[in-house]
């Protein structure tokens, strides 16, 4: 009996049609794989540009954290107190130039605010970007008056429980009476004694636009834990 061999009409030897499938296959395995690795990075990079976005759009038009950086607003907060600022209290802000463009609410008497400092809020020389913190003391209409440890709004005595003095009513702390014109606010410190506040500027009077919040809560206090959480008032 003699043997056949297969025939082989297309004249290739065999070995050639085996590595070329190999090839095949090796070449379809790579290609989805580093399309499915582009197309990750891709989305990766998607996911970051929006939760940046948001991040930036949170801090200029919702709320902002800050740290308190000196004592003047002690005993009712601490430095190195951490807090969130609500940036929707009084208006609306553009991102990005935090520029209030329509507000709908006026701040309270007691509401501690952050705002941008003014050297003389009634020409805006000498601005500066610091940001600053203060109770809100009188609001427009209001007749503010402080004589030796005593602040007086309307000419009514205040009883105020948050506010820090030193005995002995240091005269270059008093002030007024002095009426705050509409659209402006007065602002003091709790820490009365060292806080450089509405009564040691040029003009005691702070324009509302200038606000850029009300502070909220300590989110954190390195010195004291304890104070995590603690709602400003």
């Amino acid at each position: 009996m003699t043997s056949s061999t297969p025939s082989n009409p297309d004249n290739k030897p065999s070995g050639s049609i085996v590595e070329n499938s190999v090839i095949k296959e090796q070449n379809a395995s790579k290609q989805p794989v580093t399309t499915k690795a582009w197309k990750e990075t891709i989305s990766f990079v998607k996911t970051i540009a929006i939760l940046l976005a948001l991040a930036i759009m949170i801090r200029g038009t919702i709320i902002e954290a800050f740290k308190i950086p000196s004592g003047s607003m002690i005993p009712t907060l601490r430095i190195g107190d951490h807090i969130l600022v609500s940036k929707l209290s009084y208006g609306f802000r553009l991102p990005f130039v935090d520029k209030m463009i329509y507000q709908y609410a006026e701040p309270k008497r007691g509401d501690i605010v952050v705002f941008t400092r003014v050297d003389n809020p009634s020409t805006l020389e000498n601005e500066s970007k610091d940001n600053v913190i203060k109770r809100v003391i009188g609001i427009p209409g209001d007749e503010i008056e402080v004589q030796r440890n005593h602040l007086y709004v309307n000419k009514v005595l205040q009883e105020e429980e948050y506010a820090r003095w030193e005995k002995g009513g240091d005269p270059l702390g008093n002030f007024g009476p002095e009426t705050v014109p509409e659209g402006h606010i007065l602002l003091l410190g709790d820490n009365r004694d060292h806080s450089r506040d509405s009564r040691f500027w040029q003009n005691p009077f702070l324009p509302q636009e200038r606000l850029k919040g009300r502070a909220l809560i300590v989110y954190w206090s390195w010195d004291e834990l304890s104070r995590i959480g603690t709602i400003i008032r």
